[in-house]
C-alpha cells in the first residue's frame, strides 16, 4: 500500500514536472502585434499574472506566478513598458520582465533650436515623467548637476532613446553631459590661434553660426566670416543674436528699431559675442566654429535659395544685397 502511494506521488510530480515544463517552453500566441503593457512600481506578481491574462497573454495566470516563483525571481521583476512583437514563452516572458528589458521611446532635440523648444518638446511628450514642468531654467541646471547659471546651448541635439516613464531631468541630464563631451573634444583639437579663449566662447559662436547657416557647406565660410570679424574688432552684425535677444516679443518680422535698440544680444550695437550661446549648435556648427575656412571675407548674404554669397570688401557685399535681396 505504502509503495503503491509512493509510486503514485512519484508519478504524479513526473507528469506535473513535465506539464510545467511544457507549459514554459512553449510560445503563448500574442493578443496583439505588437504587444505592450506596462508595470507598475510595487505591482506584486499575482497582480502582473493576473492583468497579462485579462490582457489575453497568459491563459492561467496560477500557472505563470508558480513558474516564477520556481525561478527564484518573484522579487526581481523590473517596473516599465515592454513590447512584444512575436510570440514568446512563459519562459521567455518571466526573462524578459526579471531583466528589465523594457521596451524604448526615443525623442529628438533638434540643431538650432532653443532651449526653451527643447523644454516644450519634452513637455509635450507623453511617455516622459514631467518631474521639471514648474521648475525654472535655474533649478533645472542646479537638478542635473550643471554649475552654469544659464541654459541656452548646453545640450547636445540628437535622438535620446528612454523607457517609457523616464523622467525628463534623466534626458536634460544625458543630453548636457553629451555636449560637454562633445564640446571638450572639439576644442582640445582647434584650430591654433582662434579669437577664442574658452570652449564656452566656442559654444557661443557655434550657436550663431548654426543660427546663420541656410546650406550645411556655407558653414565653414560663416565661421570663417565670424572669426575674421573678431580678430579685427569689428561687430557681429548677425540677426539671429537679435531676434534672439527679442524673445517672445519676436513677432517673425525684424524691424531697423529692433536692430537700433540696444540689448546684451544685439550685435549691432555690441562688440564682441553674445553673452551666452543663442541655440543648441550641433557637432558640424562647433566643428566649423573652431576650423573655420581660411579667406579674407567679412561679409555675407542670402542668396535667396540657402545659400549665401561671400564678399571681402563693403563694396562688393552692397553689389551682392542689391543683386539677392533687393
Amino acid at each position: 500500500m505504502i509503495r503503491r502511494l509512493f509510486t503514485t506521488l512519484v508519478l504524479l510530480s513526473v507528469l506535473a514536472g513535465g506539464a510545467l515544463g511544457y507549459y514554459a517552453w512553449r510560445p503563448m500566441p500574442l493578443p496583439e502585434t505588437p504587444f505592450a503593457f506596462d508595470l507598475k512600481q510595487g505591482s506584486s506578481l499575482k497582480g502582473i499574472a493576473r492583468n497579462l491574462q485579462e490582457a489575453g497573454l497568459l491563459q492561467q495566470d496560477w500557472a505563470f506566478v508558480i513558474l516564477v516563483r520556481l525561478l527564484g525571481q518573484s522579487a526581481e521583476i523590473k517596473a516599465g513598458s515592454y513590447e512584444l512583437s512575436q510570440p514568446v514563452s512563459p519562459l521567455e516572458l518571466a526573462r524578459i520582465i526579471t531583466q528589465g528589458e523594457v521596451s524604448l521611446r526615443q525623442v529628438s532635440v533638434i540643431e538650432g533650436w532653443t532651449f526653451r523648444q527643447m523644454r516644450a518638446a519634452l513637455n509635450a511628450n507623453p511617455d516622459i515623467t514631467h518631474d521639471t514642468l514648474n521648475l525654472t531654467d535655474a533649478e533645472i541646471l542646479q537638478r542635473i548637476g550643471a554649475p552654469e547659471s544659464h541654459p541656452e546651448g548646453l545640450f547636445f541635439p540628437d535622438t535620446y532613446n528612454f523607457a517609457a516613464g523616464s523622467s525628463d531631468l534623466t534626458i536634460f541630464r544625458r543630453a548636457y553631459q553629451a555636449m560637454q563631451q562633445r564640446l571638450q573634444t572639439a576644442w582640445e583639437a582647434r584650430e591654433p590661434g582662434l579669437p577664442l579663449e574658452t570652449p564656452y566662447q566656442a559654444l557661443i559662436l557655434a550657436s550663431i553660426v548654426e543660427k546663420e547657416t541656410g546650406t550645411p557647406s556655407d558653414r565653414p565660410m560663416i565661421a570663417g566670416v565670424f572669426v575674421n570679424r573678431l580678430r579685427k574688432g569689428m561687430l557681429l552684425q548677425t540677426d539671429p543674436t537679435v531676434i534672439y535677444g527679442l524673445g517672445e516679443q519676436f513677432d517673425g518680422n525684424l524691424r531697423k528699431r529692433d536692430l537700433l535698440t540696444d540689448n546684451p544680444y544685439n550685435t549691432y550695437t555690441r562688440p564682441g559675442l553674445t553673452p551666452t550661446p543663442i541655440a543648441l549648435p550641433g557637432v558640424a556648427a562647433m566643428q566649423a566654429a573652431l576650423h573655420p575656412a581660411q579667406t579674407d571675407a567679412l561679409y555675407f548674404v542670402a542668396r535667396g535659395d540657402g545659400s549665401s554669397y561671400f564678399s571681402s570688401s563693403l563694396a562688393e557685399h552692397n553689389q551682392a544685397v542689391n543683386q539677392y535681396q533687393k
